[in-house]
């Protein structure tokens, strides 16, 4: 509900016309109000910060300390590993095919490096590389239905590179 006029306004406001005393109000240090100087954090930006805990003594304590290993751990000899999905933006399938490899991939190899698309895809491209080497799948000039692609079945795909990645000597 609007706020009622003061007596005093309202005789000012009949005698003057009606811009001449918004401006009066406007100026009048009495009912000027102060500026916004910022803005409060909007909710969703609260939504999405989440404060981590610190941790506490207790898990500190838990951690065993690392022990000097005769054996490279097999984590270690892909530490540096890395794998390039490259795949074309024309239809989700390939979005859905890459991303289902990457998942595998990082399931089936504990310390690889998964990049999707690093540079602009090719047209009709679907593409499984180690990074400055070896190339796992290479499907180029794809047209519709991508008939060649979506006969693959991935979890075989998956395995294959996982076996091969596995096997591979370490440089």
């Amino acid at each position: 509900m609007a706020p009622k006029k003061a007596e005093q306004q309202v005789a000012e406001s009949s005698s003057k016309d009606a811009r001449t005393a918004r401006r009066e109000r406007r100026n009048d240090p009495e009912t000027k109000v102060a500026p916004v100087l910022a803005k409060e954090p909007s909710k969703k930006k609260l939504k999405t910060e989440q404060v981590k805990p610190a941790p506490s003594k207790e898990a500190e304590e838990v951690k065993p300390a690392p022990a000097a290993k005769a054996e490279e751990d097999p984590e270690d000899q892909n530490k540096g590993s890395t794998v390039v999905i490259e795949h074309c933006k024309q239809c989700n399938r390939f979005k859905v095919r890459a991303h289902q490899v990457k998942a595998g991939l990082e399931d089936g190899v504990p310390g690889i490096n998964v990049v999707i698309n690093p540079e602009k895809p090719r047209r009709g491209c679907f593409e499984i590389r180690k990074e400055g080497g070896e190339t796992f799948i290479s499907l180029l000039d794809l047209k519709r239905p991508f008939k060649l692609m979506t006969d693959l079945v991935m979890e075989d795909v998956i395995a294959d590179i996982v076996g091969k990645i596995k096997s591979a000597p370490v440089a």
